[in-house]
């Protein structure tokens, strides 16, 4: 019989549409870093608010350098943050600082470097044209601008901007609380100094803790569960009780200890997909109590592959976020990469630059339990479904982790396939 897959954008947009969305409240700008906002802003002044000159030098009348080097009195200064009430005639300079407001009468201004200064007078040694290093009002923003929009990311360049214009309170969509556990009788703490046959250490609260903590939202962590369909039940009903949404790792695949899926269905509703990506088939999403709860698989890779498909663009859907999944840039496929046809597969990928631009090779092993290879990788090398072979040479779109190296990544890049 043959398997029955669900399409990733199914599921995906089976679980964006069934995410509430957050409360928003208010913050100072100092604390905006990072978060989303929940207001259109718009600004009712201009930035600069004056016309300034955009460096050292003398405020001039441009029709008076014709023919030069030509000799200008000097009549005054002005220094940024004041004025002067002094009009530049003709024949005459006025000596300006960087950020200084342009005097009334001067239409350009003649960097230092252009000049000798001997008396009162300057001597221009080189014409300018009009308008030179002058920033004139408004030439960044114009009263009326719409200077963010809801949804947006805020990074330090927006903050920036909302400085610049005296918007010091934000509005911004609340940050969720999220609980995170694993399962399963062979799971041990990472403390566990010596493993007994069968046991292995617990990296997958680890991951997504670090995951979480890079969107910024407050981690619940309930450890590790046993196999144990009452334990599940209570610990997954307090969590809902406690958070935003709740996160487990393992119980959600077909063995006969996986109690995940058949205790949040009684508890709730829960929905079980083999989906058709690799890795990271088995996944469960529903509710319990209300509270969304996504049911990751027990591998470590799947574990980290699932939270980029599904958690992340969860979680910033649910703050109203407008970009929800990490970038992708394409890349040239250094080797050739065998693929699952009826499966999107994310391979982990090492990226370096050469002459053909990003390249992109495989980090080691592919399989689902070495998570290793995606600790060396740059990013994820997404082939969609029907696609068997990507050959080399050709484009593939990878979703990046991080920036690439601008050094040759070969040594950590191994040639081999997908195992598993």
């Amino acid at each position: 019989m043959k398997e029955q897959l669900t399409p990733l954008e199914d599921a995906q947009l089976q679980v964006l549409a069934s995410l509430p969305r957050l409360d928003s409240e208010s913050i100072p700008l100092s604390a905006g870093n990072g978060r989303v906002s929940a207001e259109n802003v718009v600004t009712s002044e201009a930035i600069p608010p004056f016309r300034n000159s955009a460096m050292d030098g003398y405020a001039v009348i441009a029709e008076d350098l014709t023919g030069a080097p030509v000799s200008l009195d000097v009549i005054a200064g002005v220094a940024a943050g004041s004025v002067t009430g002094v009009d530049v005639r003709p024949g005459a300079a006025i000596k300006i600082m960087t950020g200084a407001p342009v005097p009334d009468g001067a239409d350009s201004v003649v960097p230092v470097e252009l000049t000798s200064v001997e008396g009162g007078r300057v001597t221009i040694h080189e014409a300018v044209a009009t308008g030179n290093a002058i920033r004139q009002a408004g030439s960044d923003l114009s009263s009326g601008t719409t200077v963010l929009q809801a949804g947006v990311t805020l990074t330090a360049y927006h903050l920036g901007v909302l400085a610049s214009i005296g918007h010091s309170d934000l509005v911004v969509s609340r940050l969720p609380s999220v609980a995170i556990m694993s399962t399963g009788n062979e799971v041990m703490s990472p403390q566990t100094r010596e493993l007994e046959p069968g046991q292995i250490r617990d990296s997958n609260r680890t991951v997504m803790r670090a995951l979480l903590e890079d969107l910024g939202v407050d981690v619940l962590d309930f450890g590790i569960l046993a196999d144990d369909p009452d334990i599940v039940g209570r610990t997954l009903t307090k969590a809902a009780a406690e958070a935003d949404v709740v996160v487990t790792s393992g119980g959600v695949s077909m063995g006969e200890f996986d109690y995940v899926r058949d205790v949040m269905a009684r508890l709730g509703a829960a929905t079980s997909w083999k989906v058709a990506m690799q890795p990271a088939k088995p996944f469960t999403f529903g509710t319990v109590d209300g509270t969304p709860v996504f049911g990751l698989p027990g591998n470590p890779v799947s574990v980290s592959v699932a939270f980029e498909q599904f958690l992340r663009p969860g979680l910033l859907s649910m703050m109203g976020a407008d970009r929800m999944f990490r970038p992708r840039v394409l890349a040239v496929a250094e080797t050739a990469f065998t693929t699952a046809i009826a499966k999107t597969v994310f391979l982990r990928v090492c990226l370096r630059n050469d002459a053909r631009g990003l390249v992109a090779s495989l980090a080691g092993g592919q399989g689902s339990h070495q998570l290793g290879a995606l600790a060396d990788a740059d990013g994820l090398a997404v082939v969609e479904r029907g696609i068997d072979v990507v050959p080399a040479g050709s484009d593939v779109w990878v979703e990046l982790h991080r920036a690439p190296a601008q050094v040759t990544l070969a040594d950590r890049c191994q040639p081999d396939g997908p195992s598993g």
